[in-house]
């Protein structure tokens, strides 16, 4: 039987040292060009992480663009999107980079990360109350799950998002809420190689409300740039086709 053949043909999710990534911009571009990839993004945390993991002020973005914009004189020949994978800091939806540099970026990627630092006590005080109480009874959890799942959806409705990355990571996510309002916004989802991969069931029920999805390396090494091919794995196992994943094309029979 014939099994179609994927081909990669971006990354959009890659962290460099602008965040807690270990290359630099050209490292990641390098690294993309010798996996044949033609579009490659860098997707640096946002600033409210814990522990210094993302960039660390605002100010620093314009520093990111102004090195990807000296790697597209330098490599010409593929594509390199300036981005950020965002922080939900309220249940608002509000993002912790503000609309007026998110203008300035080719691409914002947006993660529901615990490890952050929230916009007010009370948005913090309340991820804790729920985080503990998800683990108390089907009730509780329900009252998390509803929570998390119209904070992702405040943002998406607010901001102009290319794609949630990892979905429901150490997080319970109304999949089929969230992928309703991501269909509509032409918000992909990502299927995250290196996270954890979402279930086979999530990545069905999105596909079946009409959602597009990416592959993604979430590389913070220049060596994981590319490496989609476990994310690949789970969207075959869900039954994605190519025309579903805007990252991948099909090669020809040979």
């Amino acid at each position: 039987m014939y099994i179609e053949q994927w081909k990669y043909i971006a990354d959009y999710h890659t962290h460099t040292c602008f965040s807690h990534g270990r290359g630099t911009v050209d490292d990641n571009v390098r690294a993309a060009l010798a996996r044949g990839l033609t579009t490659i993004g860098i997707a640096d945390h946002g600033p409210a992480n814990w522990w210094n993991v993302g960039i660390k002020r605002i100010a620093d973005f314009e520093r990111l663009i102004e090195e990807v914009w000296r790697a597209r004189r330098r490599f010409p020949e593929i594509q390199i999107l300036a981005g950020v994978e965002a922080n939900i800091i309220s249940y608002d939806g509000e993002l912790d980079v503000p609309e007026a540099v998110q203008e300035q970026l080719d691409q914002v990627l947006v993660g529901f990360h615990t490890m952050i630092i929230p916009k007010s006590w009370g948005d913090g005080l309340r991820f804790i109350r729920l985080s503990l109480a998800a683990r108390l009874g089907e009730r509780r959890f329900s009252e998390a799950k509803r929570a998390h799942t119209q904070a992702l959806i405040a943002a998406i409705q607010r901001y102009r998002i290319f794609a949630v990355t990892h979905p429901g990571l150490r997080i319970a996510i109304d999949s089929e809420a969230l992928a309703k309002v991501c269909a509509m916004r032409q918000t992909a989802l990502e299927i995250n190689a290196r996270q954890g991969l979402a279930s086979p069931e999530l990545i069905r029920h999105a596909a079946g409300c009409g959602v597009r999805f990416i592959l993604s390396s979430d590389a913070h090494r220049p060596e994981e740039v590319g490496r989609l091919e476990p994310a690949e794995a789970a969207a075959r196992a869900a039954g994605l086709t190519v025309e579903q994943i805007i990252n991948v094309r099909e090669l020809p029979e040979a």
